[in-house]
């Protein structure tokens, strides 16, 4: 339990932490907006007051992620999981094939929803090793006339996440970066489209993010739902219906947050320092073990396991008791996952490593 002000170290891989004085400002301003004399909650979409809302969150998030001026960023819903569909809906523009990197659970959904679509090739796989690495791929691994290359950068229930931007040609890359966004600098020219679920780094559930480069929107095919073209809100300025109001608020306020305290890179560099000190300690220790080769780790979701099921499931129970949460790992694999993301303190981390070694020292003989 964090002594300071009562609240848990939540290592829940989504929803997750946030903020601490985002949610503190946003508490202060939950009935009155500015004055406005309603909540955001409450407002209209259609309103000056949320058009400067979102304006500003689009206009923070392309000062910190460098979004180059021909690409549209949209905040949409359905979570990462609808883009699944929404990508070769609208990418699928010209041969019908598209190849994928299946390097965990959400990528390998990924491409079984994209195959409704078209013809889809899974170019590489690390599945048959448990998901602990991320393949190696080249230029010439990928089909001359695919539509766009997917990957998953950052594969949450496993621990993994790509070193390295694989080299697509003129082919667009198409990531999920949902687990994430804002904890590293990447060069958004290098992709065709990004999208993230706003669960992880950014706000509460309800928001999704897109970034798509212009010349790939349009491409839609008549028969798809309205809803699923990109162009159509793109056009729509992302209100096309209502959007999710208060949780591009909070995003939006989470970009102002990161922004007024230096961006990215020194988020970047607090979240290696955490990473390392956990890693270290997990590799060093007698009890745990990471299933994850060491170039492929992520550095917001750390998973271990102390190889007695039993075991982690009592380390999982010790931990909440002593306010460290949602150190469980994902049903499909069980063991522990510490997701430390932007918004975990050096602090968090540090508890949790005195509570391992507490739990080390009282069940190693």
């Amino acid at each position: 339990m964090n002594q300071n002000n009562g609240r848990v170290y939540n290592f829940s891989a989504g929803p997750s932490m946030l903020p601490l004085e985002v949610m503190e400002n946003v508490a202060k301003e939950l009935t009155n907006y500015k004055g406005c004399g309603q909540s955001v909650m409450e407002m209209s979409h259609r309103s000056k007051e949320f058009q400067a809302i979102i304006d500003e969150a689009d206009k923070n998030l392309r000062t910190l992620m460098n979004i180059p001026e021909n690409y549209k960023v949209l905040f949409l819903q359905g979570g990462g999981t609808l883009q699944f569909s929404m990508v070769p809906m609208n990418l699928l523009r010209k041969s019908g094939k598209a190849d994928y990197l299946v390097t965990g659970a959400w990528a390998k959904k990924a491409a079984a929803e994209a195959k409704k679509f078209g013809d889809i090739k899974i170019v590489a796989s690390s599945e048959e090793a448990i998901f602990s690495y991320i393949p190696q791929v080249k230029r010439e691994d990928f089909r001359e006339d695919a539509d766009y290359v997917h990957i998953t950068f950052n594969n949450t229930i496993y621990g993994t996440h790509f070193g390295y931007i694989p080299d697509t040609g003129d082919i667009p890359l198409v990531a999920d970066m949902s687990s994430c966004i804002l904890s590293e600098e990447i060069d958004v020219s290098k992709f065709g489209l990004i999208y993230a679920g706003a669960q992880k780094n950014i706000a509460p559930a309800g928001v999704t993010i897109v970034i798509i480069r212009e010349d790939l929107i349009g491409f839609a095919a008549k028969e798809i739902p309205t809803y699923l073209d990109y162009k159509v809100h793109a056009e729509n300025g992302s209100m096309y219906n209502t959007p999710p109001c208060f949780t591009i608020y909070v995003a939006g306020e989470v970009f102002s947050h990161i922004l007024k305290n230096g961006g990215i890179p020194p988020l970047h560099q607090l979240d290696v320092e955490k990473a390392d000190k956990l890693y270290k300690y997990i590799d060093e220790s007698k009890l745990y073990s990471c299933p994850v080769q060491e170039d492929s780790r992520s550095l917001m979701n750390v998973v271990f396991v102390t190889g007695d099921a039993d075991l982690d499931k009592k380390f999982v129970a010790e931990a909440k008791a002593k306010g460290l949460v949602n150190l469980g790992g994902h049903r499909s694999i069980g063991g522990m996952r510490a997701s430390i993301y932007n918004a975990m303190p050096m602090e968090g981390v540090e508890t949790l490593i005195a509570f391992m070694k507490a739990f080390e020292a009282e069940n190693v003989k």
